[in-house]
């Protein structure tokens, strides 16, 4: 059985990264009974009938949704960057024990919501914390586990921060769920969030696919579906290329 695949989706908050994912779960579902209708797939090559899972960083585990809990919570004043960091480490740690590998091991795609890029742009970028000590953790605490593909929606950060900012009001209002620590920083601490992830664009261009500008909800979807396409088209030819 072919090893699974890690699609990773990063950007602001407000970027649109839930609608997408959602939309590309669909996506995948419909090519999952595209694909199992068909005779002509090789069997080597990963199957989409393996399915998918959907996950999100930070949460995705019962431990990671009480460190989502408490990091994203207004009312946790005063954490230090350093203890930020190491808290989104300890969450992609158990996501990666108790969700990602298992599902890589079983030959499923997963798609989750932030991976260590969000670590790097937030906390390194942010937070002014470095990019350095962000990898090392990566490499030391997540075994430097690589995503196949990754989507980076980086709409204007006016218009990323404004949508985030509302629909974090409107949550609290109907549910009493407060995540609004990160939307309460100042403009120049997305400046640099925004800034630390053109940087990992630029540096690893054939992971990341930029996905900039204010674009509507269909044109990035269908910017992120030839992403996948050509990833799984690829991911199939090397199996295929490797039996040979």
């Amino acid at each position: 059985m072919a090893r699974g695949l890690l699609i990773t989706l990063e950007g602001l908050d407000g970027s649109g990264k839930t609608t997408q994912i959602e939309r590309l779960a669909v996506w995948l579902k419909n090519r999952s009974k595209e694909s199992s209708e068909s005779t002509a797939a090789d069997s080597e090559a990963w199957d989409p009938s393996h399915g998918f899972v959907v996950t999100r960083q930070p949460g995705g585990t019962a431990a990671g949704n009480h460190i989502r809990a408490l990091v994203l919570d207004s009312r946790s004043t005063g954490l230090a960057p350093m203890a930020e960091m190491a808290l989104m480490f300890a969450d992609r740690a158990q996501c990666i024990a108790k969700v990602i590998q298992p599902a890589l091991d079983a030959g499923k795609i997963v798609l989750c919501d932030r991976f260590t890029d969000s670590t790097e742009a937030y906390q390194g970028g942010g937070r002014e914390l470095g990019s350095a000590p962000v990898l090392e953790l990566h490499r030391l605490i997540a075994g430097n586990l690589q995503p196949d593909l990754t989507l980076l929606l980086l709409p204007s950060l006016e218009s990323s921060l404004g949508r985030a900012r509302r629909r974090n009001r409107r949550e609290n209002e109907k549910t009493g769920v407060d995540e609004g620590r990160f939307e309460s920083e100042k403009d120049a601490f997305y400046r640099r969030v925004w800034e630390k992830y053109r940087e990992i664009a630029a540096r690893e261009p054939e992971r990341v696919v930029l996905i900039e500008g204010d674009l509507s909800i269909d044109e990035v979807h269908e910017k992120i579906v030839a992403a996948v396409e050509a990833l799984l088209n690829k991911s199939a030819d090397k199996t295929v290329a490797n039996k040979a």
